[in-house]
């Protein structure tokens, strides 16, 4: 079987668990510079570059995605976020995207089946390609709103430059993921096609949302629904919300996602939102507490964290829907979805 049709299979008997932030952990490691620049001779300076690890410190990234799977994922996420070259532009490491993604996908890929021998239950690898910090959707420039500092083919060219290094590097799936800009999303969806028809084969797609305002839209000014009917046409085999503001203010938005998603539904939520220090006080229970009401209400496959959660979050969170029943993916009745800002469903 695929990939795909392995997870669908495993997400028909129980509530799937997720991994949970890099970054957070990341920084309590309280690295160097001397650690992140390790002997590559970059001019830059490499403090900060999380997604550079993979190469500098292999050890940390391993040490994370292991803490992860003990506390029980069954898909493991790489440490990926910004390897793209727009992104590692700031610390002039574009040279070395391919081997930063490769590299990540290894080290997961190997812990993965590492500890799918141990038990024989499958683990999965999604390889996670962030939005980048720019935007298709939006002009970075409020005299001249017709500007845009990329164009679509250019971040087309850029996803599929990390998407097929993270499919060497041994992943399962694409993760498009804190979705902010809905037009990033098609041409990552794009990239992911390109790529799919140079290799011959499906490359599974996974797709995730983050809202930045509490009536539920993203950056681009999509709600949720409407973020759906933009992005069906790709078939991801899970679609989802994470980081935005923490689980108790998703729950409404999971709710409408949930009745309308004729695929899996992945969320990971942050541990709440950040104190004035930027730092992250929700507490494990607090955290699996809300997403399991979610799950005790049939209306998630996959549950994980985002941003300050840590194995401890996703231990718990494991433990609170180990009994839980997995959502039933319905099936819409044919009809005309469109999406502009708002959903339109044509009678």
């Amino acid at each position: 079987m695929s990939a795909r049709q392995h997870l669908l299979e495993a997400a028909r008997t129980r509530v799937l668990i997720s991994d949970g932030a890099f970054g957070t952990q990341i920084q309590n490691r309280k690295l160097t510079e001397a650690d992140y620049a390790g002997d590559l001779g970059l001019a830059a300076d490499q403090k900060g570059n999380n997604d550079i690890l993979a190469l500098t410190r292999p050890d940390v990234i391993g040490d994370i995605t292991r803490a992860y799977l003990e506390a029980g994922s069954d898909i493991v996420s790489t440490n990926t976020f910004s390897a793209n070259r727009i992104s590692q532009a700031d610390y002039a490491a574009e040279a070395l995207v391919g081997d930063i993604n490769i590299a990540s996908g290894r080290i997961a890929r190997a812990l993965a089946d590492e500890y799918q021998a141990k038990d024989g239950r499958m683990r999965f690898v999604a390889g996670a390609i962030g939005p980048t910090n720019k935007t298709l959707s939006l002009s970075p420039d409020v005299e001249d709103p017709g500007y845009r500092e990329i164009d679509f083919d250019e971040l087309v060219a850029v996803y599929k430059e990390q998407a097929a290094a993270l499919i060497e590097g041994g992943c399962d799936f694409i993760l498009i993921e804190t979705v902010f800009d809905t037009l990033n999303a098609k041409a990552g969806v794009m990239a992911v096609k390109q790529l799919e028809r140079d290799l011959g084969r499906e490359v599974p797609v996974m797709i995730s949302m983050t809202l930045t305002d509490l009536s539920g839209r993203n950056l681009s000014g999509h709600t949720v629904e409407a973020f759906w009917y933009a992005v069906r046409h790709a078939k991801p085999v899970t679609i989802g919300l994470n980081c935005s503001f923490g689980a108790e203010q998703l729950r409404p938005h999971v709710k409408v996602l949930s009745q309308i998603a004729d695929t899996l539904l992945m969320i990971y939520p942050n541990a709440g939102l950040p104190n004035e220090l930027g730092e992250y006080d929700e507490m494990p229970e607090t955290t699996a507490g809300f997403v399991k009401d979610w799950a005790d209400h049939g209306q998630v496959n996959i549950l994980g964290g985002c941003c300050g959660s840590s194995p401890a979050h996703i231990a718990a969170i494991a433990n609170a829907v180990a009994k839980s029943e997995p959502r039933k993916v319905p099936s819409p009745e044919p009809a005309m979805k469109l999406a502009g800002l708002e959903a339109f469903i044509a009678a």
